[in-house]
């Protein structure tokens, strides 16, 4: 996967290049991923203008969205996909939609995210992004608009472009056929690209007495996340496959026609 240099969207990455089973690779210039767009400046960034993104999908929830909408190239696309709309609707506003909000307050942080807390607090957002009537929409509709003639290249992102952009990123590489290996690389390469994002909040937070490791908890990735989320798909479904064909309702031929598009051999 190789990071695109943009100076108006955060942790921006092609995931052309990794290896499938087979000896074939994903496609290039097709499947991206990032943070939020609400800075995007096609005019100022032609690195970006050139990648001509036809279609974003946002997973995030509506009182981001809300707080710093996309702003999407012309003629692009637009698929809103709220990963977290059910644990909302249910009172609860996971950590992973509240980054700023946390970094902004050292105190209720710890409170909450402290010791082993995060750890927990994450692995429990992960197994939610398997189980929860929202995240399975939001994950099929993704991946059927991936398989659209005409959709890509697509974008897609959610707030920091860390959690359920590294979920959706995961699912994408399971069914492609990439090693678990090269799914778990993909998944932690974006720590470094999140950490600059968030350095002056980062730095911020420690000014006022926060812990770093506290928040290096909240704005990174860590392997025991991608696994809370990998068993659930294991204990409930068996496989990644059977997961998304049983559990996200998407069809063989989808996944025949979205194979198709983003190999290359």
């Amino acid at each position: 996967m190789n990071a695109i240099p943009s100076t108006t969207v955060a942790n921006l990455r092609d995931l052309g290049g990794i290896p499938l089973a087979g000896g074939g690779t994903v496609r290039s210039g097709v499947l991206l991923r990032s943070g939020q767009l609400h800075r995007l400046d096609l005019a100022a960034d032609p690195v970006v203008a050139a990648l001509g993104v036809r279609t974003v999908v946002d997973f995030r929830t509506a009182a981001e969205r809300d707080a710093r909408p996309d702003r999407v190239p012309p003629g692009g696309r637009l698929l809103l996909a709220d990963v977290l709309a059910d644990q909302v609707a249910a009172g609860r506003m996971p950590a992973a939609a509240r980054l700023r909000q946390l970094l902004a307050d050292p105190a209720a942080a710890e409170q909450e995210l402290g010791g082993d807390r995060g750890r927990e607090m994450f692995e429990s957002i992960y197994r939610a992004f398997v189980t929860t009537d929202s995240a399975r929409a939001s994950y099929a509709a993704f991946l059927n608009e991936l398989a659209e003639p005409g959709a890509t290249p697509l974008l897609f992102h959610c707030t920091a472009g860390k959690d359920r952009t590294g979920w959706a990123a995961t699912i994408v590489l399971g069914v492609l056929g990439a090693s678990p290996e090269a799914v778990r690389a993909e998944y932690l390469s974006v720590n470094a690209a999140v950490r600059e994002a968030f350095a002056p909040l980062v730095e911020g937070f420690t000014l006022q007495g926060g812990r770093p490791e506290t928040a290096l908890g909240i704005i990174g990735v860590a392997p025991e996340y991608l696994a809370a989320a990998l068993d659930e798909v294991d204990a409930r479904y068996g496989s990644m496959e059977a997961y998304v064909t049983e559990g996200l309702g998407v069809t063989p031929s989808t996944l025949t026609r979205l194979r198709a598009h983003l190999t290359s051999r």
